[in-house]
């Protein structure tokens, strides 16, 4: 399948990001390599998921829909697979925009009948307009955004990143969905890790599979000013935490916690290091940056112990649905 048809799924749930999400199907809609379809999945918001019908009533290829199960991205990531049509489901966040070959880099990719999965590129857009001179690289993953220590080009990974990710329809057909009870339930505590969790999954129904991220398939997410702050930092990478305990007793942790070593080891030290560097030049954050390398790996260690002891008592539980419907091409 080298020129796949691919469904982009879109899940939103606010209002507030009106103008991010017509931005966000715009930007699908401009593709070079346009999209079979793109399904807007409205979070338990009966007023966004009526103005937002009305918005695209008379667009063919934009469906809006309900989310069919519990509150949260995951579930609503599942009701677009099961409706959508493509041999390929593309995910894009909601206050995200992609670049014009978005597409076609994700649909390159799937040349090789092996690959199951190839994520992109994405970069942050800072509500300030410009990175807070605190805010170390390694982190970007807090704000939803690439960081630093992913390899370059198109490269073999574990896992791609849910708000930026394609999967062949036949990934899903494998494994299951998206587990709920992991990743975003509207505003509460930032989970995550529910497409790591997947990927996990899924190279485990398929040990044949190959997943990818290519650099070159970019998209832009915004940063709201709220999360430009340091007490969102620490919340994130405490919920951080949390969610790979979650994924650590799902998958075990020699694969829950295998690229987690090689960051904590090798890219977060080098980071304290450059930090540590330009406060010795006098630049401007670089004190700033290894002390918050230093509290995010603390954080996110004491919410993983946290989220460990819970998930013993039987407190945290999430469930792994299969999806039904949609057309398989």
């Amino acid at each position: 399948m080298s020129d796949p048809d691919i469904s982009v799924v879109i899940c939103v749930y606010t209002e507030d990001r009106w103008e991010d999400i017509l931005a966000a199907v715009s930007s699908v809609r401009a593709q070079s390599r346009p999209a079979l379809e793109t399904l807007l999945v409205v979070d338990h918001n009966p007023a966004l998921l009526e103005r937002l019908t009305k918005e695209y009533k008379e667009v063919p290829e934009v469906e809006v829909l309900a989310n069919a199960g519990p509150r949260g991205l995951s579930a609503g990531r599942n009701t677009g697979i099961a409706a959508s049509r493509g041999e390929v489901i593309a995910f894009l966040d909601d206050d995200a925009v992609a670049e014009r070959e978005w597409l076609r880099r994700f649909a390159e990719g799937y040349a090789d009948p092996r690959v199951m999965a190839v994520g992109g590129r994405t970069m942050p857009i800072w509500a300030s307009g410009r990175r807070p001179a605190w805010f170390p690289e390694e982190f970007d993953w807090v704000v939803g955004c690439t960081y630093r220590g992913l390899p370059p080009g198109r490269v073999r990974v574990r896992n791609v990143l849910g708000g930026n990710a394609s999967f062949r329809r036949t990934a899903f057909d494998a494994a299951g969905g998206f587990a709920t009870g992991i990743g975003r339930d509207g505003d509460k505590r930032p989970l995550g890790c529910e497409e790591t969790e997947l990927c996990i999954r899924l190279s485990r129904a398929r040990p044949d599979a190959v997943l990818l991220i290519d650099d070159r398939a970019v998209i832009h997410h915004r940063v709201p000013e709220a999360r430009e702050h340091f007490r969102y930092f620490r919340t994130r990478a405490y919920a951080e935490g949390l969610s790979k305990a979650l994924v650590a007793r799902s998958v075990g942790a020699d694969k829950g916690l295998e690229s987690e070593r090689r960051y904590t080891t090798r890219v977060l030290p080098s980071g304290v290091a450059r930090g540590l560097r330009d406060a010795a030049l006098a630049r401007p954050g670089g004190a700033g940056r290894a002390g918050a390398i230093v509290a995010g790996v603390l954080t996110a260690a004491g919410g993983y112990v946290v989220g460990s002891l819970r998930a013993r008592r039987g407190g945290a539980t999430f469930a792994v649905v299969g999806i039904e419907g949609g057309s398989h091409g």
